[in-house]
């Protein structure tokens, strides 16, 4: 497991929601923290069905781009009721002319589970897999979830993408309802950070 000395860190993205979360994880490591949308290096295509292989396209292309190690998040949605989906492609689900439309997706991704009759609860998980990678091609992954299921009608205002319709289990509220330290805590970004932290930082 290589470890990670330097005290700069590109994060592989261009969605502010995943940047704030991430450069809060990373904040009492001392790293100073810039993003691929800062830098204006370009969005790479995910051609893999995984995550981990889409995490590796970002990293990759990251920390070659900037000649500094860079760090992606691949992450989405995997509903029991829909086989998995929309998975590594929870994003595609929103996309539209004008940007994403998380709304719209979560509509579409509940009326598909109304179409099936799936029965309550309507069980889900997301998924995060880290990857970082230095310049020189090396890589490490670290994979995290949190199970729980999925409500209807959206609640809250405080997350992104598929928050407002997902309540972890345990709770009885959903990650968009509830405080962002508090979600930090539990994520499955948070879970994949714990690996991360224990096997390139500690």
């Amino acid at each position: 497991m290589r470890k990670f000395e330097g005290d700069q860190l590109v994060i592989a993205t261009h969605n502010e929601g995943k940047l704030r979360e991430i450069s809060a994880l990373l904040e009492p490591f001392g790293v100073k923290v810039t993003s691929a949308g800062a830098l204006g290096l370009e969005e790479p295509e995910e051609t893999e069905d995984t995550f981990v292989g889409n995490a590796r396209i970002k990293a990759h292309f990251a920390a070659k781009a900037s000649g500094l190690p860079a760090l992606s998040d691949d992450s989405g949605i995997m509903v029991d009721g829909l086989n998995g989906a929309p998975g590594v492609y929870t994003a595609d689900w929103a996309e539209t002319r004008n940007g994403r439309d998380f709304p719209m997706a979560m509509e579409k991704t509940w009326a598909l589970l109304e179409q099936k009759n799936i029965p309550q609860p309507r069980l889900a998980k997301f998924c995060a897999t880290l990857c970082l990678a230095w310049p020189d091609g090396h890589d490490e992954v670290f994979e995290g979830s949190v199970n729980g299921h999925l409500t209807w009608p959206m609640r809250g205002d405080l997350g992104f993408g598929y928050d407002p319709i997902f309540i972890p289990d345990g709770y009885d509220i959903t990650f968009g309802e509830m405080d962002p330290d508090k979600k930090h805590e539990i994520s499955h970004r948070a879970d994949a950070f714990t690996k991360l932290v224990r096997g390139a930082f500690a």
